[in-house]
């Protein structure tokens, strides 16, 4: 009989990240990712399970949160979700309703990009530009994505 590691990795994900809706796993995932501390330091599984537990007066280990985030269990009751958006104080919708999941999910996505010294750099620069520049960034921002991701379609003039 195996058993899961009493003090799992903090490093452990969802195999998969996903953007907009998703797992469980790849939620609870993204919210470790993103929401932080305000020194910026990650949440310990351990801190993040002895809250719920005394949130819900139920079982709740670290274990079985490491679980969730990875996959292996994806099942939890509602009061654990209920107490796992509290902490990370996100809506309970975020696990459960698919367009507001997806709102949701972009927001952190955008909060963990921000979190980025040079998207921000970049966000703040933007700032004072005339809507047709921003414009004109926005797209060759995605004429460069596009070319990362290998497609090599010419988009036209740019501006």
């Amino acid at each position: 009989m195996t058993t899961e590691p009493e003090c799992p990795q903090e490093t452990g994900t969802a195999t998969d990240p996903g953007r907009g809706t998703g797992t469980l796993a790849q939620k609870i995932d993204a919210l470790f990712r993103v929401v932080r501390r305000p020194s910026h330091e990650p949440f310990s599984h351990e801190e993040v399970a002895k809250t719920c537990r005394d949130a819900t007066g139920e079982s709740f280990s670290a274990t079985y949160l490491w679980q969730l985030r990875t996959g292996r269990r994806d099942n939890p009751t509602k009061r654990h979700l209920e107490a796992l958006a509290a902490f990370f104080q996100v809506p309970v919708a975020y696990f459960f309703e698919d367009d507001r999941g997806a709102a949701i999910a972009q927001e952190l996505e955008l909060l963990g990009a921000l979190r980025d010294a040079g998207v921000r750099s970049m966000a703040l620069r933007a700032v004072n530009l005339s809507p047709e520049g921003v414009g004109t960034i926005s797209d060759m921002i995605d004429v460069i994505a596009r070319r990362e991701r290998g497609e090599h379609r010419d988009p036209g003039p740019i501006g």
